[in-house]
């Protein structure tokens, strides 16, 4: 029986952890070759130890989001290496401070839009030819619910995910003549570190599990996913249309 994701290439950043990691294992278990991004080698390793016994198989990329000269590298390594980029998954983000607007430093704003809007558009551009190259090509963004709930104290996370969104939807607006295919996912509230940090009193049993989600990120990179600028909610489990005014 044929895997869903069989001899394609996918991309994911922030492969080391949490959800980046359990996309990993699926799309490799799906039958994918992995392009595994993130900032440290030994969770890397561990993770391409864990594709490597499940079967499949894996390329490294110990890359920080923040370094713009490398990401502008990757793009052309995966063009020249496979001629094609079939899948991006582009996962890694950070929360930034929870803090009144006010109260966050120039330093830490910037840092959060660096990495969870900029650090997004740069691969973008840099994997934008290989993307194009691949029959059914599919970019794949992860947002937050905190981008439409707008809570108080999340300023700089939540301004970020909805400015990535804007940028999604714009990129599936301009690329809808062509194989590719750009989604957004709202995950909610999932078991990772990041959810921790942010409610540090929640008992993690009570939430659902980034490996429940896998599968579904697996079902939006396959050739055969048709939908394109739309948010897949997870809590929901369904792909909602942008809200668009009167």
């Amino acid at each position: 029986m044929t895997k869903p994701l069989e001899g394609r290439i996918a991309l994911v950043t922030g492969a080391s952890r949490g959800i980046g990691r359990a996309a990993a294992l699926a799309f490799a278990d799906a039958g994918a070759h992995v392009v595994a991004l993130a900032r440290t080698s030994g969770a890397l390793e561990e993770l391409d130890d864990e594709v490597r016994a499940r079967g499949g198989s894996a390329t490294l990329v110990p890359v920080d989001l923040a370094d713009a000269e490398a990401i502008e590298r990757l793009g052309p390594a995966l063009l020249e290496r496979w001629g094609r980029l079939d899948i991006l998954l582009a996962n890694a983000g950070i929360l930034g401070p929870l803090a009144p607007l006010t109260h966050v430093s120039p330093k830490e704003w910037a840092q959060v839009f660096d990495i969870n809007v900029s650090a997004n558009w740069r691969l973008l551009k840099s994997v934008e030819q290989a993307l194009k190259a691949s029959d059914a090509g599919r970019a794949i963004f992860l947002s937050s619910g905190a981008a439409h709930k707008c809570l108080a104290y999340w300023g700089p996370y939540s301004v970020s995910k909805a400015a990535l969104e804007a940028m999604a939807r714009s990129y599936a607006n301009e690329t809808q003549s062509t194989n590719l295919r750009v989604m957004l996912v709202n995950p909610g509230p999932l078991r990772t570190r990041m959810r921790a940090e942010a409610m540090p009193g929640e008992d993690p049993a009570t939430l659902r599990t980034p490996e429940e989600l896998a599968p579904h990120l697996v079902a939006i990179a396959s050739p055969d996913w048709t939908e394109t600028g739309k948010i897949f909610d997870f809590p929901q489990g369904k792909v909602l249309a942008p809200q668009m005014p009167a």
